[in-house]
């Protein structure tokens, strides 16, 4: 079942296109010391995701942004901070979880430390 969403553009779920690039904010200090609490991801859901990739995945009810890692069969993800044991390292059988890549951070305030990853 989809939970309703509030929008200022109606209920045509057209306008809002699912291969358009969007932000998200970080929560949390689980992609700690690459990726801290507060900063602005962009990712795009088309994106290539291979070996390295930061991506946002979902699995069951979850939302995850984590590092991609391994390979065809035996892809994983992992979270960059050791102290995290949450989801800290998930094996996945397929990339049919990955809906996106995330291609840039943003620190709010900090232009100069905004960072591309592709």
């Amino acid at each position: 079942m989809r939970a309703p969403v509030a929008s200022t553009f109606g209920d045509d779920e057209a306008a809002c296109s699912g291969s358009e690039c969007f932000a998200l904010r970080v929560l949390g200090e689980d992609m700690a010391p690459e990726f801290q609490h507060g900063e602005i991801i962009v990712i795009e859901p088309g994106g290539v995701a291979r070996d390295g990739s930061y991506v946002l995945a979902r699995l069951g009810d979850e939302w995850l942004f984590r590092q991609l890692r391994g390979g065809t069969g035996q892809w994983r993800l992992e979270a960059l901070n050791p102290a995290c044991r949450e989801h800290a390292r998930v094996p996945l059988e397929d990339l049919a979880a990955v809906h996106g890549v995330v291609i840039q951070k943003a620190v709010p305030g900090r232009r100069r430390l905004s960072r591309f990853y592709v």
